[in-house]
C-alpha cells in the first residue's frame, strides 16, 4: 500500500462507486481527455478509498457521491465534477463556469441523477476491471 500512496503525491485522486455503469462512464470519460494523468482512480469499495475517507472525515462505504481528492482536499457531488472537468482538455474547462449556479441547485441536480443511476444506466456484481493500458492509473 506505500507504493499506492507514493504514486498519489502531486495527482488528484478520483474516487467512484465502481459498481456503478454510470460512475465507470465517467472514468472512461475522463482518461482519454486527461493525457497528462493528472487523475487516479479507486472505486469507494476498495482498501484504499476507505483509508482515504477516514482520514477525510467521510463515511467509508458511502456510494451516493464521486469524491475528489486535490492538494489535501477532499471535493464531493458537483464541487468534486466541476473540479475534474476544469482540469480536462479543452473545451472541457468551459462547463466550470456552472460553479456559479448555488451549490444547492447544483448539488440538488447531482443528487437525482446519483439515486437513479442504477436504474437508468445499471450495475455489475463487482468493481471494474481496468484494462491493461489504463490500470495504472488505479489504485
Amino acid at each position: 500500500m506505500n507504493e499506492e500512496l507514493n504514486l498519489m503525491k502531486d495527482k488528484s485522486i478520483v474516487l467512484i462507486d465502481g459498481v456503478c455503469h454510470l460512475c465507470q462512464g465517467v472514468v472512461r470519460f475522463i482518461i482519454p481527455r486527461d493525457p497528462e494523468a493528472k487523475f487516479l482512480f479507486a472505486p469507494l469499495q476498495n482498501e484504499i478509498a476507505a483509508k482515504l475517507m477516514k482520514e477525510s472525515g467521510l463515511q467509508p462505504g458511502q456510494l451516493n457521491t464521486v469524491i475528489l481528492l486535490e492538494n489535501g482536499v477532499y471535493y464531493t457531488e458537483s464541487a468534486a465534477v466541476l473540479r475534474i472537468v476544469r482540469k480536462l482538455r479543452f473545451p472541457w474547462p468551459a462547463a466550470y463556469v456552472f460553479i456559479l449556479v448555488p451549490r444547492p441547485l447544483r448539488n440538488a441536480l447531482y443528487r437525482y441523477v446519483a439515486k437513479n443511476r442504477y436504474r437508468w444506466f445499471g450495475r455489475d456484481g463487482q468493481c471494474m476491471l481496468p484494462t491493461p493500458e489504463i490500470k495504472r492509473r488505479f489504485l
